[in-house]
């Protein structure tokens, strides 16, 4: 997007005068220039075996991991918030982890019991995955280790299927948070192959190796046991590589690409929103969701200000999707503005 900006000749004062349109609310609210609505709101949803289990985070205030029997009433919840697409992550017994990610591939494992649940209960809504090994991997990587490398190749085979699964299972679009070479193209022949055409993708194009995940990390249980995730993960001071991966993506067949984490990258966000044709998602993660918590809770900031404000960076910035740990919240505020 280009601004002119116009040129100030001598004496436009008081001429021009930019409170004119600031004076009132009415004129505030017919001259903003980005608006937000529940439908731009991806919620993000951690998902746990068990029963009857609403199981608080405690690194990320007011949110909880469900068992499947609790996750059908906070889905409903969002949907009547005017929310229309949900994130869905599951959280991994230790003993059904490995170096394989073959948990990931069970037909009636928790994310497919999950995915099927959800359209069960709500079939308009869409339902978006985490396709990623880190749950499922007993290294808390996102691929497959050998002699301490992560493996690129093998690990996109196990992606593609781990995909499949998904959409087999009822999933709208996947959502591969890797950052593997070539995993969307796999992804994407493999789902066509198939006769999933119309399965959609959703990729994480721009992933940085931030240290803002780590209430997240907390929430799955899937930190790293070595090392960190460098390799594959993005370096925090590039931009252009961001550019090259969003559009490496588009071409290999992404329907959305997606920067991560949001505030600290607004800059790439909008670099990527300008570089690519289809839409962009950000994330605000699991660390910015925290700080605002943390900093409203010992009264240093308004929490629904923050909030609002941040998400609003967001679509100033370019995006057209919003993946938040605030989404219900933000919902209910706007719902609530609307009546």
């Amino acid at each position: 997007m280009s601004i002119r900006i116009l040129p100030n000749p001598q004496g436009s004062f008081p001429s021009i005068r930019g409170r004119r349109t600031r004076l009132t609310h009415a004129l505030r609210e017919m001259t903003t220039e980005h608006h937000l609505h529940p439908a731009m709101f991806i919620a993000p949803l951690f998902v746990v075996e068990g029963k009857n289990t609403r199981d608080p985070i405690v690194s990320m205030p007011g949110y909880f991991r469900f068992s499947l029997d609790l996750l059908a009433a906070e889905i409903k919840e969002l949907y009547a918030l005017g929310i229309r697409s949900v994130l869905l992550f599951v959280k991994v017994p230790d003993e059904r982890k490995d170096n394989q990610g073959t948990e990931a591939l069970n037909t009636d494992g928790l994310m497919q019991r999950a995915i099927r649940l959800v359209k069960e209960t709500q079939p308009e809504l869409c339902v978006m995955t985490d396709v990623a090994l880190d749950p499922y991997s007993s290294f808390g990587h996102d691929g497959i280790v050998e002699n301490g490398e992560i493996v690129n190749d093998e690990t996109v085979e196990v992606l593609a299927r781990m995909a499949l699964s998904h959409a087999q299972a009822g999933a709208d679009i996947v959502a591969p948070s890797d950052m593997m070479d070539g995993r969307i193209a796999a992804i994407r022949k493999t789902l066509e192959a198939e006769d999933y055409i119309h399965t959609g993708i959703m990729a994480y194009s721009a992933k940085y190796a931030s240290c803002f995940y780590g209430p997240f990390r907390d929430a799955l249980d899937s930190a790293p046991g070595f090392g960190d995730k460098k390799t594959y993960q993005m370096n925090p001071a590039n931009i252009r590589e961001a550019i090259r991966e969003a559009q490496l993506d588009e071409q290999e067949g992404a329907d959305i690409v997606m920067v991560k984490p949001g505030l600290p990258y607004l800059d790439v966000v909008r670099a990527v929103r300008e570089s690519v044709n289809v839409p962009v998602s950000v994330y605000q993660v699991s660390g910015e969701y925290a700080m605002i918590k943390a900093a409203a809770q010992n009264g240093w900031l308004n929490e629904e200000q923050a909030m609002m404000e941040s998400l609003l960076a967001f679509r100033r910035a370019g995006a057209d999707l919003i993946a938040t740990y605030f989404a219900k919240d933000a919902a209910r505020l706007l719902t609530n503005l609307q009546t």
